[in-house]
């Protein structure tokens, strides 16, 4: 049969399986199937043309019992219900591995952001929240942007929020320009997580940091900042690519020339000092340690794990895996960390963003790193000695499976807690 890639049923099938290996309450289990919420918008909106154009927007909240809604908004043409569902499923098991207090939520509208201007978006970005204003807010559900969303329109957001509730509710929306509040360090958050991710997993394979190779799927804000940090690091990064394709360099490649490439022609494949090569070859590169997929959700699947020849595989994206590629992956002794773990970097300076918010107290940049440093490591040891009891007691589990193990179960005592079953 082929494999299921709905990315919903995805996530439903990771939580069955750490379910399975836990005994979790099968009432809790069955709450924890589900979103409490799903809402859909129909959202009118004047174009540059003066005719009004009706987009489809989603916001879903999957589980409060740990504390409001967390979880970005995306704009994007192929966007689906069943793909934010499987996002704020996995916003809720990433908030509770990173322990902080936040259920999970998404958001999406189904448009093409690189046709609009600029006065287009902020018409839908601020009629996106006057059709949710009801369904958001600092103690309900606080979002973020994502794909294809910025500071800027979360800055249109919360003003919009403002002028629904006649006061500044800077604390609405995260990812903000500084200028109005968002968090030093916030913007390269994402990938520094994964840096600190990476950093634990190397001194745990003992592998070099600053003698590996590094593949990075993706050059978009996470990736190409996954490219600047790695670098810092002292590794070489070897290849990258873009929605058009990738480039290739055994002597590594030159991350400004990389960026002036991307910012001219708007794509890495006109880099010149490497060879091309696809998406799907840059995540079967035989010379690499490290590979970054920092692009779209389903790239490592049954019919490309056994090529996977990397050592470490750090999920910067979410949903990069799934599920069966990630047991080839684990048959295979490849350790890879779930996004869950790799890419919570985002929401856990978010988190930091919505405290100074609410407190009016704003910290340095070296504050939040540190902050951030702290929370994703313990993230990281946690899921490994979770991963060494379950084997210690002869059940051998992923990664991924043990890291969902401590997620749901804070969730799930939490709404034992508040005595929701």
């Amino acid at each position: 049969m082929p494999e299921e890639l709905d990315p919903f049923k995805i996530a439903q099938e990771q939580l069955d399986t750490a379910a399975a290996v836990m005994n979790l309450d099968r009432q809790a289990h069955a709450i924890l199937r589900q979103p409490m919420q799903t809402v859909t918008v129909n959202i009118p909106v004047k174009m540059r043309n003066g005719a009004t154009k009706t987009f489809t927007g989603f916001r879903v909240l999957y589980n409060n019992a740990r504390g409001p809604g967390k979880g970005g908004i995306r704009f994007h043409p192929q966007e689906s219900i069943e793909t934010v569902k499987a996002l704020s499923a996995w916003m809720t098991w990433k908030c509770s591995l990173a322990n902080i207090p936040y259920g999970g939520a998404k958001g999406g509208v189904i448009c093409d952001p690189k046709s609009m201007n600029p006065q287009e978006l902020e018409n839908l970005s601020r009629a996106y929240i006057r059709a949710l204003g009801q369904f958001i807010g600092p103690d309900v559900d606080v979002p973020a942007p994502d794909v294809y969303t910025t500071p800027q329109i979360m800055a249109w957001m919360m003003d919009e929020y403002s002028k629904l509730k006649g006061h500044n509710e800077f604390g609405v929306i995260t990812g903000k320009p500084v200028e109005v509040w968002g968090s030093e360090g916030r913007f390269d958050s994402t990938a520094m997580g994964g840096m600190y991710v990476m950093r634990e997993a190397a001194k745990m394979l003992k592998l070099n940091i600053k003698k590996s190779k590094v593949a990075i799927q993706g050059f978009g804000n996470a990736g190409a900042f996954a490219f600047e940090l790695a670098a810092k690091l002292g590794a070489k990064v070897v290849a990258t690519s873009d929605s058009h394709g990738g480039v290739y360099s055994s002597k590594g490649l030159d991350f400004e020339k990389l960026k002036e490439a991307k910012e001219k022609t708007g794509s890495v494949v006109t880099y010149k000092g490497g060879e091309k090569i696809t998406n799907e070859e840059l995540l079967e590169l035989d010379d690499i340690d490290v590979l970054i997929p920092a692009a779209l959700e389903n790239q490592i699947t049954t019919t490309n794990a056994d090529k996977i020849r990397a050592k470490l595989v750090l999920e910067l994206a979410n949903g990069p895996v799934t599920p069966e590629a990630d047991k080839i992956l684990f048959e295979r002794k490849v350790l890879d960390l779930p996004d869950f773990l790799v890419n919570s970097g985002g929401v856990i300076v978010s988190y930091f963003e919505w405290a100074q918010n609410r407190q009016g107290y704003y910290w340095t940049q070296e504050e939040v790193y540190k902050r951030l440093d702290t929370i994703i490591t313990k993230s990281f040891t946690d899921t490994i000695d979770a991963q060494k009891k379950y084997a210690q007691a002869g059940k051998k589990i992923s990664p991924r499976t043990a890291a969902y193990v401590i997620a749901v179960s804070r969730v799930a005592n939490a709404m034992k807690a508040r005595g929701w079953y």
